[in-house]
């Protein structure tokens, strides 16, 4: 007779992705393929997404591949960019930046989209998630330099939410 598992549903694998991306942030850090740095990223990537298994909830699996790829390269762009474009504002004496809050109301009820949405905004220079409220389903967003609103509210919908919505439904 066997025993049940210990926690129905939760494998030593449920989250490869977190585990896949533990290991690589681990052997980018020590800089090394080491045989010893090797096993020590397969151990972190394979114990850590266990440890905190309570904190993740079930796996959720993007249904588009391909355009997770694009999204990925099209969101370290805009990082880069926001980053050139922070520094100017920044260093340069004759700049005068315009603040300004801007709401995003959200298309998409995925919580793992909501979440992931809310870390690029914060994840791009310029720009920060301050509020986001599930009963009216918008984000409030911080921007450093902001001279319209519903632009800046469209470009982030149609940049970053609506692929998103593409991946997780």
């Amino acid at each position: 007779m066997s025993r049940p598992p210990l926690h129905p549903g939760r494998g030593w694998f449920d989250h490869p992705a977190l585990s896949v991306l533990l290991a690589a942030v681990w052997l980018l850090l020590r800089e090394s393929l080491a045989p010893a740095d090797l096993i020590s990223a397969a151990v972190i990537g394979l114990v850590v997404p266990r440890l905190v298994h309570g904190f993740l909830g079930p796996a959720t699996r993007p249904r588009a591949p391909w355009t997770v790829l694009r999204f990925t390269f099209v969101v370290l762009w805009d990082i880069v960019v926001s980053n050139l474009t922070v520094a100017r504002i920044v260093l340069s004496p004759w700049s005068r930046p315009r603040p300004a809050w801007v709401s995003v109301p959200l298309d998409t009820r995925h919580p793992t989209a909501v979440t992931l949405l809310a870390t690029i905004i914060t994840t791009t220079p310029g720009t920060v998630s301050c509020v986001v409220d599930d009963r009216r389903w918008l984000i409030l967003v911080h921007a450093l330099d902001c001279d319209d609103a519903a632009a800046m509210a469209a470009q982030i919908k149609q940049r970053y939410e609506k692929p998103l919505m593409e991946i997780f439904g």
